[in-house]
């Protein structure tokens, strides 16, 4: 009898594990994901402020340079290289104070109460392109009275000194980075929080942002966990990030780099450089050179020698998925992240979805077609059977639940309808729809004149991406069929 049990209990693991192994990726998330526009709106009307200022149910940023310029724009050197505006100082950022009213509260409430969050930051404008957009985004540094980092957490999310300001400018719906970042984050095991909520810049409003959390290392289960002691010279995970090199970053000289397998270049990003010297540098860049060689090893899918012990398979194949279905052409490309836990396993992570769903301002992007297999890393991946079949499988559930055509829809719908207030403030600050971003988008007949024409487009986008791949989904096995990938050396396991 005795026998009999133990026999049942081993077989009951068995299945446990059968059922819930498929899941575990998501282990490795510390909190439960947060979506701001569920929120219950409040009923009554908005009592306005006796000075007439601001009253929203949305956290209100005021950010106070005592009459700095905040530093970050693109501008031409004497060579007619692109360089950025720096502070009177000569440094890239500025002291400034901000000031959270609402941060995480479910009411209304007015510019000129009492702020719930208060810091000292350092405060530069940030991205690409987008810096030369009238509405700049910003990337800020919670500071103390000694400037060293000051962690705090900010409406309802996690304790961390570095965030970003997202201005929503050539994304006329405002939403796709909200959106695409809360479905990734119920997808992966980490994807960026965000919070929308309304700026006021040295006394004057600013409109609609998005407050996000930065991808990097954090304490206490906030952002990646990563560890590293600079005065030991070891780490336990770092974060890299491939795209264009700007001026003072170090190129990591990977070996996809030295071997000419992709024009664009990788950085650390975690630890940063103020907590690595050159043998922690040189130490990642072999760990991760270590990793590509593997991957496009001959023997990059055998069980022993392959890449599945070295990833988060799921972590891959989900990134695939949401850059595929919102055409996020950057992915791969630009803005691409890439970690290695604590776990020893690298992780991809979403960042910047401001030109998915055919939003990119440089061409016109189709709804038909992939794109990911050719880009870095998936390309060696696609080939493998096993990988592929995990992609069409995770895709098939997803589209019945998250990624459903109704679910998006929904999920668009009820954002529109949450921040619909701030919007209108906003577009009184800036102008007709029409005239923000104006004429950005190639061909000029791309350029949407209204909020409900910007809708329209996501949904379509949406419904006809999500279509096509439907129909397609199967056809990735031809990237991995045996008549079409390379039969590598064999190996014996």
């Amino acid at each position: 009898m005795k026998y009999k049990i133990i026999g049942f209990i081993c077989c009951f693991a068995v299945i446990l594990i059968a059922v819930f192994a498929p899941l575990s990726y998501k282990d490795y998330r510390k909190t439960e994901r947060i979506h701001q526009h569920e929120q219950e709106i409040p009923q009554e009307p908005c009592t306005d402020p006796a000075d007439g200022g601001l009253c929203t149910y949305l956290p209100i940023v005021k950010i106070d340079t005592d009459g700095m310029e905040i530093p970050g724009r693109p501008i031409k050197d004497d060579g007619n290289n692109r360089i950025y505006t720096r502070a009177t100082d000569g440094e890239t950022t500025i002291a400034a104070q901000m000031d959270i009213i609402g941060n995480d509260s479910k009411e209304y409430h007015h510019a000129n109460e009492t702020a719930d969050v208060s810091s000292e930051i350092r405060i530069r404008m940030r991205g690409n392109s987008s810096r030369t957009f009238d509405k700049p985004s910003y990337a800020i540094r919670l500071v103390d009275k000694k400037g060293e980092n000051n962690p705090l957490s900010i409406m309802g999310m996690d304790a961390h000194h570095e965030w970003v300001l997202y201005g929503p400018w050539l994304d006329k719906t405002a939403i796709r980075n909200y959106m695409f970042y809360n479905l990734a984050g119920e997808m992966m095991s980490y994807a960026p929080n965000v919070r929308f909520c309304e700026v006021i810049l040295n006394g004057e409003y600013e409109g609609l942002y998005v407050m996000t959390e930065m991808i990097t290392g954090g304490k206490d289960g906030a952002r990646l966990g990563l560890r590293v002691n600079a005065k030991r010279s070891a780490f336990s995970g770092y974060l890299l990030r491939l795209d264009h090199q700007h001026a003072g970053e170090e190129a990591l000289n990977s070996f996809t780099t030295y071997t000419y397998k992709t024009p664009f270049l990788l950085q650390i990003e975690y630890p940063g450089s103020r907590n690595r010297d050159a043998r922690l540098t040189e130490e990642i860049r072999q760990d991760f050179s270590n990793f590509e060689k593997t991957l496009y090893s001959y023997d990059y899918d055998r069980e022993k020698h392959g890449y599945t012990s070295m990833i988060d398979v799921d972590s891959f194949v989900d990134y695939f998925i949401i850059n595929e279905l919102s055409s996020n052409a950057d992915a791969g490309n630009y803005s691409t992240y890439i970690y290695k836990g604590t776990d020893n396993l690298y992780r991809m992570c979403v960042w910047d979805f401001n030109n998915a769903c055919n939003n990119y301002f440089e061409e016109e992007l189709p709804y038909t077609g992939f794109f990911l297999n050719n880009r870095l890393w998936f390309e060696m991946l696609i080939k493998d059977e096993d990988f592929t079949e995990r992609i069409i499988q995770r895709y098939h559930s997803l589209r019945k639940g998250l990624l459903s055509e109704e679910s998006l829809y929904r999920y668009i719908d009820e954002t529109l309808d949450f921040i619909a207030p701030a919007l209108a403030r906003n577009d009184a600050r800036w102008g007709s729809v029409e005239q923000q971003a104006k004429g950005l988008l190639v061909p000029v007949s791309r350029n949407l004149d209204s909020r409900s024409a910007a809708e329209g487009q996501l949904k379509g986008y949406l419904r006809n991406r999500g279509k096509w791949l439907d129909e397609n989904i199967e056809t990735l096995r031809q990237y991995s069929a045996s008549s079409r990938v390379k039969q590598y050396n064999e190996v014996n396991d």
